[in-house]
């Protein structure tokens, strides 16, 4: 009898469990598909988890950036500084309210945006940054208090990426370290659900805030930019009855919005997820840290970044960094022999400055953090439902790939 094949291993995917499914179930027996009452529920949860004082959900992480830009009332002529190792979301949400975006550099073994590289983005973008977004990679966080202050000297408010890192915290030298997302060190912080992530919704985001101004703008702009809020509205001839009572069915729109709400559906997804944060979180950390042993005896050939001493990361990404020119094989040649030996593998990412469209806006940037690590990296396979014998047939593959004894 032949032996059965191996399981595909994807980089990451979803853990869906019987309880996940049977909550929304339920949404989908209720009342309530969207703008109800686990929307709200998932908001309340997030931000106790958080620490912040608001959470504001979304259809996604995309969508979230977005908003935070749209809060913050970020314009066209001023210049936000985003990291060019990222997804494209982080600087196209510039782009989208018409701002310039002014590529920062980054460590080119952590892909993590440092306070030298913020200073030296600063410097190109000639007193018209407005806004920086570091990203907190891999479930790795930036170095929030060195990089807040370089932002408060320089006037920018900060809007953390924390698309990766739901379930990270971080705490420089001695301090207690808190949850990414209680918003300490800035403005916003912005998370994604997307299925490959910690936790999924299938499709959604959030934003976390302290700022209640900042909460109530995220909102309105989230739903087409609609207000029933009888303080704010300016038609009073339309807005209230003869007897000065609002009338039931009006909405003002003071700006226009977007049509960026989750529903219920997703947000009961999401809200059995968050339950389980914490375990999904310490396997992942769990798995990063067999990588770490399994992947030694590679060195210097493959090797991960050293651990971080400042945060307790949520990995998001196995990212290791593989000499491909020393192992005589291009990453393409490595990916696709992985892929069949049922290894999935992907690249995170692809610098987002040397994209066509910012490549024709801004021309040819030198970013040699930048460079160094989209030349070696490769994000191997991390998610909660991997076996412990899974790490070490991923390097046993990569091994062999690499033609390594």
């Amino acid at each position: 009898m032949s032996e059965s094949p191996q399981r595909f291993l994807p980089y990451g995917r979803q853990q869906i469990e019987e309880d996940d499914i049977a909550a929304v179930a339920a949404v989908l027996r209720g009342d309530w598909l969207t703008t109800g009452p686990a929307v709200e529920a998932f908001e309340a949860a997030l931000a106790a988890r958080t620490q912040a004082k608001h959470a504001v959900v979304c259809g996604s992480a995309t969508a979230g950036l977005h908003l935070a830009m749209m809060a913050l009332g970020l314009k066209e002529g001023e210049r936000a500084i985003v990291p060019s190792i990222t997804f494209l979301a982080t600087a196209n949400a510039a782009r989208y309210v018409g701002a310039e975006v002014v590529f920062a550099d980054v460590d080119p073994d952590t892909a993590l945006l440092t306070p030298a590289t913020l200073e030296a983005a600063i410097a190109r973008a000639e007193g018209k940054a407005k806004v920086v977004l570091p990203v907190h990679f891999g479930g790795r966080t930036v170095d929030l208090a060195a990089i807040a202050a370089v932002a408060e000297r320089h006037g920018l408010a900060l809007v953390e990426d924390a698309a990766h890192a739901i379930g990270a915290s971080y705490g420089p030298g001695n301090q207690p370290r808190t949850p990414v997302g209680d918003c300490g060190y800035s403005r916003m912080a912005v998370f994604s659900f997307h299925p490959v992530k910690t936790i999924a919704m299938g499709e959604g985001g959030a934003i976390t805030t302290n700022d209640p101004e900042l909460r109530e703008r995220l909102a309105r702009f989230r739903s087409h930019g609609m207000t029933r809020d009888p303080a704010t509205f300016a038609n009073r001839d339309l807005a209230f009855d003869a007897d000065g009572t609002p009338n039931p069915w009006y909405y003002e729109m003071p700006e226009p919005g977007y049509h960026y709400r989750a529903t219920d559906i997703h947000c009961a997804l999401g809200l059995s997820q968050l339950k389980k944060l914490d375990r999904f979180a310490a396997r992942r950390r769990a798995l990063l840290e067999r990588y770490r042993q399994v992947l030694a005896p590679l060195a210097p050939l493959v090797r991960l970044a050293p651990a971080p001493s400042d945060c307790e990361p949520a990995w998001h990404l196995c990212s290791a960094l593989v000499d491909f020119a020393a192992a005589g094989r291009t990453r393409a040649q490595v990916m696709t022999a992985l892929r069949e030996r049922g290894i999935g593998t992907q690249v995170h990412y692809i610098p987002v400055h040397a994209q066509p469209y910012y490549r024709r806006r801004y021309g040819a940037l030198t970013l040699p953090g930048v460079e160094s690590y989209y030349a070696r990296c490769l994000s191997l396979p991390l998610f909660p439902g991997m076996a412990d014998d899974d790490v070490e047939r991923v390097v046993e593959a990569l091994r062999a790939t690499l033609g390594l004894r």
